[in-house]
């Protein structure tokens, strides 16, 4: 759900905000709801409004229906899959939009061979617009984005880093693969690590969230314990940031 709101803020920019109230009247006023001139224009806004209303739900439900569903098929295959889906959700919901208004104002409701050439249109069109976003979704997650710290470990490293400690003047970087040793200070080798979210535990310790299964305690002191079973001690100075971010 977080994810899906903060699509949508993305989407409904300042930008694409005001285009939308300068783009829609003039739409309106230029091309009236299935070339009928005689459609007063507060229904030919109000058709048009509800026309980009049930092209934006469409594009939803096709993307939440076909996420990573596509992966094997080509290009144009899926241009085609996408057009097919948009015009299933969107044909119906046009005619049902487009009854409600013509019988309002008394006329006679387009047929359902002229809402669907306008939905074969619609779905067309808003493929070729929304191109990138649908096929982003169609091809499954992104890789998680490496650090930059992983260019100071062997060439062809593609394993996942648990955790950073200070030996010496060295930093040891535990991961899947091993342990690897860096010349580094500590602080320039947890800043290298960014975009990986993570925590200090202790002034000589750095883990990533993600590496971080569980929670073990000895007496009075506390230890994270790693997925790769390796227990990193806790000091009372990271103690509170850890449990404020819900990690012990």
């Amino acid at each position: 759900m977080n994810t899906e709101v903060s699509e949508l803020r993305t989407a409904l920019t300042p930008q694409r905000m005001c285009a939308a109230f300068i783009f829609l009247p003039l739409l309106s006023y230029a091309f009236p709801p299935f070339m009928d001139a005689d459609v007063p224009y507060g229904l030919r806004l109000l058709f048009w409004v509800g026309v980009m209303t049930i092209a934006l739900g469409a594009i939803w439900a096709t993307r939440m229906l076909l996420r990573d569903k596509l992966i094997l098929l080509k290009l144009p295959l899926r241009d085609l899959a996408f057009a097919a889906v948009i015009l299933v959700f969107l044909t119906p919901l046009l005619w049902l939009l487009a009854w409600g208004l013509f019988t309002y104002t008394g006329k006679v409701v387009p047929e359902v061979k002229s809402v669907a050439a306008y939905g074969v249109l619609f779905a067309t069109g808003l493929v070729l617009v929304r191109r990138g976003d649908l096929h982003a979704d169609s091809l499954g997650p992104k890789p998680p984005e490496l650090p930059r710290l992983s260019k100071r470990l062997p060439e062809g490293f593609e394993g996942q880093i648990y955790r950073l400690t200070v030996r010496d003047h060295n930093v040891d970087v535990v991961t899947s693969e091993g342990v690897f040793s860096i010349r580094s200070r500590f602080t320039d080798a947890i800043a290298e690590m960014e975009p990986v979210p993570g925590h200090c535990s202790h002034r000589s310790h750095w883990v990533t969230d993600a590496s971080i299964a569980g929670v073990e305690k000895t007496g009075s002191k506390t230890f994270l314990r790693l997925v790769n079973g390796d227990l990193v001690p806790v000091s009372r100075k990271y103690k509170p940031m850890l449990e404020e971010d819900g990690l012990i």
